[in-house]
């Protein structure tokens, strides 16, 4: 009689050798000149550059959150990971960081090596898109812990810096003028409060969204999270003296994390036209717009802060490379977040 194997008890093991055997391949497609070694060992090794004086080292961590449940429930798990990248290294490029390396955590109850090399090949492609490496990470397979087919992330990326060349915000001043980098959507954050208000009454995924011809509901929620990289490239050479990720709190949450204790700023609601998607959201759960503003990023993704004399041709250079790029608001010496029209 055999006894008990671990795969009996729910893990597979040659699923997960299977699962690192697929996606060597996509994490050689990532390295970069400072990648040492291979995937597989028990460590990632990565080289400092030579080339940045007195290096400081930028770590950021962050997951995906309840935007996994779109994918689950529309079977689309080759840009999850992307928003996963982005997330991380988003937050790291606003001191001005250059992404060195990336690590990724997968966690589900019953390994799907199909449904895991989706999940990776997004991770690697978001890893191309920061120019950074996918250094290693770990599959966790845990019977019982998440309902069937579904699975949870997490990422941590680390760039690095000079360290008198970090960004903190200090230089910051009065009548300087906030650019605001366009959002591919919603990102990944709101998903609870757009999921609720959108598929609460049942409505399908599949609905069609007349804000974009063919696209539907779903695949509108589901694009991936803009990478921001290269739009940081082109503004510390326009001497950037702030810059934000606009994540989780939107605006009003987010913009006085790179301000000077003092001072405050003024924003434009009608320098932009946000996506289509969040009136759509707002109509459907009956949402009030301050609550719009803190749950979404309302179609900003990203701000760059810099002195008036710089800001258009920033935004000529951000364009140029294929962001959409405008005058988001003004520095005040008013602390706080205000909003006009």
């Amino acid at each position: 009689m055999a006894g008990l194997t671990y795969r009996d008890a729910g893990v597979d093991i040659d699923a997960g050798d299977e699962l690192v055997r697929r996606i060597k391949p996509l994490a050689q497609t990532t390295r970069t000149e400072h990648t040492l070694g291979s995937l597989g060992g028990f460590a990632g090794l990565c080289s400092i550059p030579t080339d940045i004086e007195d290096p400081v080292l930028v770590s950021g961590t962050d997951g995906v959150g309840t935007k996994l449940k779109l994918a689950f429930e529309l079977g689309v798990h080759d840009t999850i990971g992307i928003d996963l990248v982005a997330m991380c290294v988003n937050d790291i490029i606003t001191v001005g960081a250059r992404p060195l390396f990336f690590l990724d955590y997968f966690a589900t109850s019953k390994l799907d090596v199909d449904q895991g090399e989706a999940v990776v090949r997004g991770i690697a492609e978001g890893c191309r898109q920061a120019h950074c490496a996918l250094l290693g990470g770990e599959t966790a397979e845990l019977p019982g812990f998440y309902a069937s087919g579904e699975y949870d992330l997490a990422g941590f990326a680390v760039g690095v810096v000079g360290r008198s060349k970090i960004i903190d915000g200090s230089g910051v001043q009065v009548g300087d003028q906030v650019v605001g980098l366009a959002s591919s959507g919603l990102h990944s954050n709101g998903f609870s409060l757009a999921r609720r208000a959108l598929f609460e009454g049942g409505a399908p995924h599949s609905l069609e969204a007349p804000f974009a011809g063919a696209e539907t509901l779903g695949q509108a929620l589901l694009r991936p999270t803009r990478i921001y990289v290269d739009a940081v490239g082109v503004a510390l050479e326009h001497g950037a003296r702030a810059m934000c990720h606009v994540t989780g709190g939107g605006l009003p949450g987010n913009l006085p994390r790179v301000t000077p204790e003092g001072l405050g700023i003024a924003v434009d609601l009608g320098a932009w036209a946000p996506d289509p998607l969040f009136a759509t959201i707002q109509r459907a759960g009956s949402i009030a717009d301050p609550e719009m503003l803190r749950a979404f990023n309302m179609g900003v993704g990203f701000t760059v802060v810099v002195e008036p004399a710089r800001s258009k041709n920033l935004i000529d250079a951000l364009n140029a490379i294929g962001e959409r790029a405008f005058i988001l608001g003004t520095v005040t010496d008013r602390p706080g977040v205000s909003f006009s029209t």
